[in-house]
């Protein structure tokens, strides 16, 4: 099974591995993490994250229903997205929000 690197640059925690196509929302949790939960359903908000530069086509493109949050929760970030949408499919370095 192939793994791919999560950083969290600018951040005191560690980059981790985590196996193809995982959710990230099922994947992280405070513990290993930056990043914090709520509704892990698109809706609320909490898991606003950015892509940092390189990493944006390493993810499939954002759903209908994750732009529509998108663009109430960072309408002018388009490195935006919602962790809990978010499933790995390549290395990533990500930034909470």
């Amino acid at each position: 099974m192939t793994h791919y690197t999560l950083d969290f640059p600018d951040s005191p925690h560690p980059s981790i591995q985590l196996p193809e196509g995982s959710a990230l929302s099922l994947q992280l949790s405070a513990l290993n993490s930056p990043l914090l939960f709520g509704c892990r359903a698109g809706l609320c908000g909490t898991c606003l994250i950015e892509l940092q530069p390189g990493t944006e086509g390493s993810i499939a493109p954002a759903g209908a229903d994750e732009r529509e949050a998108l663009e109430i929760y960072a309408p002018d970030q388009p490195l935006a997205r919602l962790a809990c949408q978010v499933h790995v499919t390549g290395d990533m370095r990500i930034r909470k929000l």
